[in-house]
Parts: C-alpha cells; structure tokens; sequence
C-alpha cells in the first residue's frame, strides 16, 4: 500500500519506521522541508517529500503535526485527491501546553471533528492515546496474550476498515470506536488515552469516558505554555 506522512515527529516517525519495515511504500514530510528528513529517510527506506506530495502519493494519508498547527497547512492540500484516498488524524488537543486556544474544540466539537473541517476532507481517528515508545515496541502477533488494542473511530466504514487493517499489521487489536462524533472517547483526559489495555480494557474505558473536559484540558487566558510550564 502507498502510505504518506505528514509530520515526522514521535508518532509520525515511528509510523514511518514501522510501516516502511511492514513493507509498505511510504512517503513522508514535514514543515521544514526533504533535506531534513534525510536521516529518517535513510533509517527506514521511506522517500522524504513535500507536505503536497505526500497528500498527494498515498492510499491512505496520515496527518500526525500539532493540532494547532493544522490551520497552517495549505488550503488546497487535498484538492484533486481521489475521494477513495483514507486520512488518518493522529492530533490531540494540548491548549495549555502547545496549541493555545481552538474555539470549537473549547465549545465541545471533537478534535478530529475540528480537524477534518480544516482538510475539508473525512478523517479516521487513530493512533492518538498510544505512546510513540510502546507503538513502536509492543506490537504482538495476532492472539498473542495481553496484546493491546487501539481505538479507530470514523464516519466512512470502508475508511475505518482500511486503518483497522494496518493497526492489526502494526501488531495490535484494533477496535471499532465508533463515529467521529465518539472520538471524543479516546481524547486526552479519558481512560483509553495513554492507557495499555488490550481489547476489552479499552471497551470499558470507552465506555467509562465522559464528554466533559477538565479545566486541565481547557485553554486558560496564558494558553499556550509547554509541556514542562503549561499554561
């Protein structure tokens, strides 16, 4: 399958790394340009690109750059895209350490809601309360013991299939969460996020999730901060 990235940072990385090893023929970018992906590039055998090539080149498109920084990517980014081509949304929400206020989200919209009105195309939620480190590493072979699953959730069935597939591939039980308006469930602050729970631990912390942020999950009127001082 022909995979693009944008965004080579923890999760984009290792999503280049492994799915590269898997076989799979990917591109990927980030916001500062090829040159600088050349390291990565000769790691994993993936073909550093531009953000527009690597709309542009995939079957399936994974979209993993701060979720503040989404409205910096071009307007056209998918025009002349085929309609077929699935977009994975691997962002979270960090207003008092990184992305500063979102409006929408602060009024309730879910996160990948947020983002797929910025694409102006569908997305697939995935690969967001997983560490980069245990992605990277706990990856088991289908009816393994204790493997971990992930939550996928999305509007288009045939999207959704598509991402439930490479995460079996990548090593882990992927679990229907659902329609984009749940991925809710699987934002930060909830059970399922950061949590290593195989299939049915992550059913009932999707189930335990409450749609209400806390203030640590709010912007404040200093947003943004940094991981180290939020704001």
């Amino acid at each position: 399958m022909k995979i693009g990235i944008i965004g080579a940072g923890q999760i984009g990385g290792t999503l280049t790394r492994r799915l590269s090893a898997l076989g799979h023929e990917v591109v990927v970018a980030n916001s500062r340009g090829p040159h600088t992906l050349a390291e990565l590039a000769k790691e994993s055998g993936a073909k550093a690109v531009s953000v527009s090539e690597a709309a542009r080149t995939g079957d399936v498109v994974v979209v993993t750059i701060p979720e503040g920084k989404i409205r910096d990517l071009p307007n056209d980014l998918f025009t002349g895209v085929r309609d077929d081509v699935v977009i994975v949304d691997t962002g979270n929400y960090y207003p008092r350490e990184r992305d500063g206020r979102i409006d929408d989200i602060e009024a309730g919209m879910t996160e990948s809601r947020w983002v797929a009105r910025q694409l102006g195309r569908p997305v697939v939620k995935a690969f967001n309360n997983i560490y980069a480190k245990h992605l990277m590493d706990f990856g088991r072979s289908a009816g393994s013991r204790g493997r971990l699953a992930l939550p996928v959730a999305g509007d288009d069935e045939r999207a959704k299939g598509v991402v439930l597939r490479l995460v079996d591939e990548l090593g882990f039980d992927g679990l229907d969460a659902g329609g984009l308006d749940q991925s809710w469930r699987q934002q930060p602050g909830t059970p399922v996020y950061g949590a290593d729970l195989d299939a049915d631990g992550v059913r009932r912390a999707l189930a335990e999730a409450s749609s209400q942020r806390t203030p640590q999950w709010h912007a404040t009127t200093k947003s943004p901060g940094t991981f180290a001082h939020p704001a």
